[in-house]
């Protein structure tokens, strides 16, 4: 089962990589770009795979068959 996770936003966005690293699932945003190659990564449920990619309020990222993240304000 998936674990389920809130992301409260202290600023207006956060890129992928940014997210990925403060909850602690990569060690440094530079190891983003190989992370987003070996994992299934969604967005809104459409894949990505850009570490970039800028994350707003409302947006959830899955990690396929690990976790989901709920981005709030």
């Amino acid at each position: 089962m998936e674990k389920q996770a809130t992301f409260k936003l202290e600023q207006p966005f956060i890129t992928l990589g940014q997210l990925l690293k403060e909850e602690g699932i990569i060690p440094t945003g530079g190891a983003a770009k190989w992370f987003l190659k070996e994992q299934a990564v969604t967005v809104n449920a459409q894949a990505e795979d850009r570490r970039g990619k800028k994350l707003y309020p409302g947006d959830e990222v899955t990690i396929v068959g690990v976790m989901t993240i709920t981005i709030t304000a």
